[in-house]
């Protein structure tokens, strides 16, 4: 049995030596030229939301004026629709849309101007907007339409697409344009869809044209579509695609008449502008992006300027993180495709054995997700990289567990999917001598899903791959690694047998790059340095500001007032995001006290936060816009709820809670026991591959919602015996309820 007991390792030994501090890794130059226009996503928020922002830089009018006055200005104001939140979905093939923001700014600074984001409530106003000077460029995928045409200049198309008419699943009497006649089709008026609705009207005048009310989101007109209210809409056939890929109560009746270009939009008297964006998206986005299956190497990709890379969807890989895309190879994929001058694009299969199939097919140009290499591949015409990555593999264990050596889990159940590498490993340990009993996992149940379950006491044991185990570990969670199971295994990106430049490129960049500077901090960004999960009953809260919740009491009063909240709310929220730490910063690049992404802070109007007051304006004022989002129908407590978790999670990932949860018979306007079950399962593959906004690590916002309303109650006790003495309510949801409900109404 001496053979049995192996070596006890805590997780996966650190890939190289850690740097002290972090620092976000440089982000690929990417465009979303495949994506749709943005004018058939829904920005009409001003009259649900409130009005555009008013109280920070760059949302001022100044003269228009081109190139050269610009320069004498220093700055490049930037219209973008107001989606504060990120990106409106997670994108399974082609250029992430946050994406075209970062194309916008590297052209102001190649023409030596400080971007300036300038966020545009409604999309009706976005012209009005380059027109009258508040902005002098329109970012937003607009499609050319001949009224347009008469008040803006275009960019060189981007992309094109085909508008489409969606109808009910169930509905098989829509099958052609005569077929409209006498039908209701739902618009947004300010959208050209609705222009081209309106010139088919005057060749059949029986189209009945709705106009979408004020307020009312894409998914609720889609909704109207679905319930038979209205008999249709139209949509451009890519986001189409992507509310029919989570969607089965649509489907496309077919497509109308002709194609539409997709640009940005620049002021009329700007030509020198117009002629410097031209010539910047020629050279740098233009080449090659259409979307056929290429099988060719090095040469060909960087003809066509694209590096197309497989990614599974998953918290190591590639996932979205309060509007921002992250992944350890996702960010390693983006500064290879940066050292070689392409813009990365990213294709997520249905399952994690297409990654082979669709690299084989030509779909991409490399794979990765953490692959072993194998001759059984090898055999099929795949080839390795040199490992970029190793990991051993663990049994792991409660954190209270006493498992040393395989011969601890003697009676012991181990349950591991029967279709993961794991479970050959278990069946060789047996062989070896080991008595424990195997159990299959559901397939789909995530490994880190299981890993939860083993810190919840409701199954014994798992296996997982060590960089897997750092993840949870960094968490804070109750496991361990009860021993290690095997070797260290190699992990190697994976390339056609014939694309040897490509392979050979590969094998450089790891080279160079494996264990330096740039992989390490990549490393602890992903799988070490998480802030660890504390106990929110330990300590009591202290500091010297008024109230004496924490250092920043006077500051969190005045900016809570100014928005509506409970002051004793945002220092729960504050404690839980930094720990007070004004310097704090998280894995994803969030700063502050109330842990903002830079990109949040400037879309709001923000030039920066470096500071305690302007981070906690700059949180509070998005947790506000957060709660504009959700309906004022909802109850006031569950919207808090809501918006608490949308503000860790994101809103999207909210929003496919809620949708999941009335799947699975529970109460989508409700938080606890009810969206936050729907939340957990979009950790699975089955559910997170038919999200819009696809996986997320559920139990982080459950446990950030749970967690601050825990201290929140604690901060009522503490400092609210004065409110309850002048005969206020001390019960910590009433007087929630009570502070900000001025907010709760309408935006009229």
């Amino acid at each position: 049995m001496a053979a049995l007991c192996l070596s006890v390792f805590a997780g996966l030994p650190s890939a190289g030596t850690e740097q002290p501090g972090s620092a976000a890794v440089p982000r690929p130059m990417l465009l979303p030229a495949q994506m749709t226009a943005r004018d058939s996503v829904s920005t009409d928020l001003s009259d649900r939301f409130g009005a555009p922002p008013t109280d920070g830089p760059g949302f001022g009018e100044y003269p228009a004026g081109d190139l050269e006055a610009l320069r004498e200005r220093g700055t490049l104001r930037i219209l973008i629709p107001a989606n504060i939140g990120g990106v409106f979905y997670l994108p399974r093939e082609g250029w992430p849309v946050e994406a075209q923001h970062e194309a916008a700014e590297s052209f102001a600074r190649s023409q030596g101007l400080e971007p300036e984001l300038v966020p545009v409530e409604r999309f009706a106003d976005m012209i009005p907007a380059l027109l009258s000077g508040r902005g002098d460029m329109i970012v937003a995928n607009l499609t050319i339409t001949d009224s347009r045409r008469e008040k803006i200049a275009f960019s060189v198309p981007l992309t094109s697409v085909r508008q489409q008419l969606l109808v009910a699943q169930s509905r098989d009497d829509i099958a052609g344009i005569e077929d409209l006649v006498g039908k209701r089709v739902m618009l947004d008026p300010a959208s050209s869809f609705w222009e081209r609705l309106q010139s088919l009207r005057e060749r059949l005048p029986g189209i009945e044209l709705v106009e979408r009310p004020p307020g009312m989101t894409d998914e609720e007109e889609l909704d109207e579509v679905a319930s038979g209210r209205v008999e249709a809409s139209v949509r451009d056939s890519n986001i189409a695609s992507v509310y029919l890929a989570y969607r089965n109560d649509l489907k496309v009746a077919f497509a109308l008449p002709g194609i539409d270009d997709i640009a940005w939009g620049i002021h009329p008297d700007a030509p020198q502008l117009r002629a410097a964006l031209n010539e910047f998206l020629h050279l740098e986005f233009l080449a090659g992006t259409e979307q056929s299956r290429h099988r060719d190497d090095l040469d060909g990709i960087k003809k066509r300027r694209v590096l197309r890379v497989l990614l599974p969807n998953n918290a190591a890989s590639y996932f979205l993180y309060r509007g921002e895309l992250h992944g350890f190879e996702y960010d390693l994929a983006g500064a290879f495709a940066d050292a070689n001058r392409l813009r990365l694009e990213v294709i997520v299969p249905d399952t994690h054995e297409q990654l082979i199939d669709w690299l084989l097919d030509g779909r991409a140009d490399i794979a990765a997700g953490f692959l072993e290499p194998s001759d059984r591949l090898r055999a099929r015409g795949v080839r390795f990289s040199r490992p970029y990555h190793h990991a051993a593999r663990h049994l792991v264990v409660h954190a209270k567990t006493p498992v040393g050596c395989a011969r601890d889990i003697q009676g012991r159940k181990v349950t591991v999917r029967k279709s993961s590498p794991y479970w050959n490993d278990l069946l060789a340990l047996r062989a070896q001598g080991a008595r424990f009993e195997l159990e299959a996992a559901p397939e789909d149940q995530e490994t880190e899903e299981l890993i939860g379950r083993v810190a919840r006491g409701e199954i014994e044991a798992t296996v997982a791959d060590g960089h897997l185990l750092d993840i949870e570990l960094a968490r804070g969670i109750a496991v361990k690694s009860g021993f290690q199971l095997s070797e260290e295994r190699s992990h190697a990106v994976a390339v056609r047998a014939g694309d040897q430049k490509l392979l050979g490129a590969l094998n450089d960049f790891i080279r160079k790059e494996y264990k330096g500077l740039v992989y390490n901090l990549l490393y602890r960004k992903y799988f070490t340095s998480q802030r660890q999960i504390r106990d929110l009953a330990a300590g009591r809260p202290g500091g010297e500001g008024d109230g004496g919740l924490s250092p920043y009491d006077a500051l969190t009063r005045r900016y809570a007032e100014k928005y509506g909240f409970d002051w004793r709310l945002i220092v729960a929220q504050m404690y839980q995001e930094s720990r007070f730490d004004p310097d704090a910063r998280s894995f994803a690049g969030a700063q502050g006290l109330m842990q903002v992404l830079p990109r949040t802070a400037r879309s709001m109007g923000f030039s920066g936060i470096s500071g305690p007051e302007e981070s906690i304006h700059a949180g509070v004022k998005y947790l506000d816009w957060v709660r504009n989002r959700f309906e004022s129908t909802l109850p006031f407590n569950e919207r808090m709820w809501f918006s608490l978790a949308a503000y860790n999670a994101g809103h999207g990932h909210v929003a496919d809670a809620r949708r999941l949860a009335r799947q699975q018979g529970l109460d989508g306007d409700r938080w606890f026991d009810n969206t936050e079950k729907a939340m957990l399962l979009l950790s699975k593959k089955p559910y997170a591959s038919k999200a819009r906004y696809g996986y997320v690590r559920g139990t982080e916002p459950v446990s950030y919602v749970r967690d601050i309303r825990q201290r929140y109650r604690a901060y009522v006790e503490i400092a609210g015996r004065r409110l309850s003495q002048r005969g206020g309510n001390r019960e910590p949801d009433a007087a929630f309820a009570n502070t900000g409900s001025v907010q709760t109404m309408p935006n009229q």
